[in-house]
C-alpha cells in the first residue's frame, strides 16, 4: 500500500520500491531532470534515476520546499537547485548519487530520504568528472570500499538502496563482485552491460548480465541496449529476455524519445518535445538545460528549420515561440506570478525586509536583458565607471532574499543616495540609479567610450555573471531562478 502524509512540508513516502519487471529512466547526466522524468513517467516508465549528483555537492545544499512551482528544492549556497523533484514522483524516482565515502553517502541519503523512493550509488559511469575522487567506476578497483558504502546505506537509511555498475574484463571477477554487493543487503543491482574502456559502439555484453541475474537471488537491471538492441516498446522485452533480467533501464533510447515506455508506440516527436518543454516551462527548468535535451531528441534534425531556431534560441520564451508554445509561456509565466503573489500576501512577515525609511529612495519597473548590452558591459560597470569619474566612493549593493519566494529585492547607495529596485537585483538597481542621473547604462547603440575600450570587468564586479537572461513580465517581481545544467561540473544561473 501506498501511504503519503505530510510532515513540515514534506512528503513522506512508506511505499518500498519494487524493482521486479519495471521498465526504468537510467541516469543521464544533463538528461534525467524533472522535466524528463515526469515526461518518461507519463509515458510509462514504472521507475525514474535522476542524474548522478556528487555527495559532497549535496551536503552543502539546504532543503527548501517551493510553495511556487509545488517543489521540493535542494539548493547550494550559490542558489542553484541541485535537485528538484514533486509529489508526482517522490513513489518513483530514485535519487542516484557519486560518492567515494560511507559517511558522506548516508548523510546524503539522510538528507533526501523523505522526498524520494530509492537512493542508489553510481558505480559504473567511466567519465572524468565521476571517477575523479574514487567515485563512479573508480569503485569497481575498489570492494571494499563497496561494501563498506552500501552495508553503511542499507544500515543507514529507511529506503532501498541499489547501485549501478559495469562488468569486469573477466566473467569471474564480476561474478565474484557482484555476489559480494548482493551480501551488503541492497534491493537490486544495475548492470551495465559493458567495461569500463568500452563506449556505446561496442556490442553490451548480454550473456554476462545473463550470468549475473542467474547467480543472484536479487533483481537484476539490465542496461546498455539503447545501440544494438532498442529501437521500439517491444525491444525492451526482447533485451529482458536476452539477460534474463527482472527489470530494464533504458538510457539513450529514452533521451531520444521517452514515449519508448509507451506500450502503443512511439508518439511523433514534435508531441513529445512539446510535451517535455511545458514541463520544462511549468518547473521552471533552465533554458540551457531544456535546449540539451530537447537537441538530443532533434538528432539528425538539427539543421532542420526548427532545428535551427531551437539553435538560436536564448531563453525559455525564444524556445516556446519555436514550437508554437509562445501563448502557453505567457500564460504559465503570469500564473506563476500571480500564485507568487497570492502567498507573499498571505504571508507578509517572510518578507524580512528591513524597516527603513523610504524617503527619497527612487523605484522604477524595470528589467534587466543581458542580450540588451554589449559583451563584458553591463549596467553595475557603468555606475562604477561614472563614480570613479565623480570621484564618489563604490556603489554599495544591499541585496536581501526573502525565503517564501527566494525573489531579491535590491539597493544601491552612490554618494549616499540610496536607489531601490523590487523588479531586479543588483543590475537593475545600478539601471535605476543610472536613469535618475540621466547617465548612459551600457546598451548596445550607446556612446560610451570609455567603457567600449575595457576589455574585463572591474574586479570589484561579478565577472562570471550570466551572459543571457531570461525576460521577465513587466507584472513579475523579479527573481532568481536556478536549476542544474550538470549535475558535477559547470553549472549555470540565470539571473533576473
Amino acid at each position: 500500500m501506498n501511504e503519503w502524509h505530510s510532515r513540515r512540508g514534506m512528503i513522506v513516502n512508506s511505499l518500498s520500491l519494487c524493482y521486479h519487471n519495471k521498465l526504468i529512466l537510467a541516469p543521464m547526466v544533463r538528461v534525467g531532470t524533472l522535466p524528463m522524468r515526469l515526461l518518461a513517467l507519463d509515458y510509462g516508465a514504472d521507475i525514474v534515476y535522476c542524474e548522478e549528483l556528487i555527495d559532497l555537492k549535496m551536503l552543502q545544499c539546504k532543503r527548501v520546499v517551493n510553495e511556487v512551482l509545488s517543489t521540493v528544492d535542494f539548493v547550494a549556497p550559490d542558489d542553484r537547485v541541485v535537485f528538484r523533484t514533486c509529489e508526482r514522483e517522490q513513489s518513483r524516482v530514485v535519487f542516484q548519487m557519486g560518492t567515494s565515502d560511507a559517511e558522506r553517502a548516508l548523510a546524503v541519503a539522510r538528507l533526501v530520504e523523505n522526498d524520494v523512493a530509492g537512493i542508489d550509488v553510481n558505480m559504473g559511469c567511466p567519465k572524468e568528472y565521476s571517477t575523479k575522487g574514487g567515485m563512479g567506476a573508480a569503485l569497481l578497483s575498489d570492494p571494499d570500499k563497496i561494501e563498506k558504502i552500501l552495508s553503511t546505506l542499507v544500515k543507514g537509511t529507511h529506503r532501498p538502496v541499489t547501485c549501478k555498475i559495469r562488468i569486469l574484463p573477466s566473467l569471474e571477477d564480476t561474478l565474484n563482485l557482484v555476489k559480494r554487493i548482493e551480501r551488503t543487503g541492497i534491493s537490486a543491482i544495475a548492470v551495465h552491460g559493458r567495461n569500463r574502456e568500452e563506449r556505446p559502439q561496442h556490442p553490451v555484453s548480454c550473456d554476462v548480465i545473463r550470468a549475473i541475474a542467474e547467480t543472484l537471488s536479487i533483481p537484476v537491471i539490465a542496461n546498455g541496449g539503447s545501440h544494438d538492441h532498442i529501437q521500439k516498446h517491444l525491444d525492451i522485452e526482447d533485451f529482458r529476455q536476452a539477460t534474463a533480467a527482472s527489470s530494464v533501464m533504458v538510457a539513450r533510447a529514452a533521451m531520444w524519445n521517452p514515449s519508448i515506455f509507451l506500450k502503443d508506440g512511439l508518439r511523433p516527436l514534435e508531441e513529445v518535445m512539446q510535451k517535455y518543454i511545458r514541463y520544462a516551462v511549468q518547473y521552471d527548468n533552465h533554458y540551457t538545460n531544456t535546449k540539451y535535451c530537447l537537441c538530443q531528441m532533434l538528432r539528425e534534425q538539427l539543421e532542420s528549420p526548427q532545428g535551427r531556431l531551437l539553435h538560436a534560441a536564448q531563453s525559455s520564451q525564444e524556445i516556446c515561440e519555436a514550437f508554437g508554445l509562445g501563448a502557453f509561456y505567457e500564460e504559465t509565466i503570469r500564473e506563476l506570478s500571480t500564485r507568487r503573489a497570492d502567498l507573499l500576501a498571505k504571508t507578509p512577515e517572510a518578507l524580512e525586509e528591513p524597516a527603513e525609511d523610504t524617503s527619497g529612495i527612487i523605484k522604477m519597473a524595470i528589467r534587466f536583458d543581458r542580450r540588451a548590452y554589449p559583451p563584458q558591459i553591463t549596467p553595475k560597470m557603468c555606475l562604477l565607471e561614472w563614480c570613479r569619474r565623480e570621484k564618489l566612493p563604490q556603489p554599495v549593493y544591499e541585496t536581501v532574499q526573502r525565503p517564501i519566494d527566494r525573489m531579491f529585492c535590491s539597493v544601491v547607495t552612490v554618494a549616499e543616495q540610496r536607489d531601490k529596485s523590487k523588479k531586479l537585483a543588483e543590475q537593475t538597481a545600478a539601471i535605476v540609479c543610472l536613469r535618475s542621473q540621466g547617465l548612459p547604462e551600457g546598451r548596445l547603440g550607446e556612446e560610451n567610450p570609455s567603457l567600449n575600450k575595457r576589455k574585463r570587468e572591474a574586479p570589484d564586479q561579478d565577472p562570471g555573471g550570466p551572459r543571457v537572461q531570461e525576460p521577465a513580465l513587466p507584472e513579475e517581481i523579479c527573481k532568481k531562478p536556478f536549476v542544474t545544467l550538470e549535475s558535477s561540473e559547470e553549472k549555470l544561473l540565470e539571473g533576473c
